[in-house]
């Protein structure tokens, strides 16, 4: 995400939790469920505890914002798409020759609205055809 997509986020040296959600948009359960599934968000704690997000954890979270709710990626593919271009973006940085970046497997690529839709339907029959098997199969 460039600077110019970016709101503008206020100058300090340390923000909260609730800041951070009402500068990007994403409640505060989500961003605490985004520190478990991203290894690379981890705010520092403050002595009593609570989470201190620096501007670079404000400016990752939007990056994730934007792979997972703009580009449809699943939190395993924003991941890895996360990984590879701050591996490509290191390379840059250092002058080495970047090797492109792998594709993320199958459940990494954003799922076209209509696929997902499918998929649930199939899922649920599915579901459905399994409980009434299970019921067959549990009955005296």
């Amino acid at each position: 995400m460039s600077q110019s997509d970016m709101p503008k986020i206020p100058d300090k040296l340390f923000y909260r939790i609730n800041d951070v959600a009402e500068i990007t948009g994403v409640p505060p359960y989500v961003l605490r469920y985004w520190e478990s599934e991203f290894p690379m968000l981890r705010p520092e704690r403050d002595e009593k505890g609570e989470r201190r997000y620096r501007k670079s954890d404000i400016e990752l979270i939007f990056q994730i914002k934007k792979l997972v709710y703009e580009q449809r990626f699943t939190l395993a593919g924003a991941r890895q798409q996360l990984k590879a271009m701050r591996k490509t973006g290191a390379a840059a940085r250092t002058g080495e020759s970047a090797e492109p970046a792998e594709l993320p497997p199958a459940t990494g690529r954003p799922l076209d609205p209509q696929f997902a839709n499918e998929l649930s339907q199939a899922i649920s029959q599915m579901r459905e055809e399994l409980t009434a098997l299970y019921r067959l199969l549990s009955s005296p």
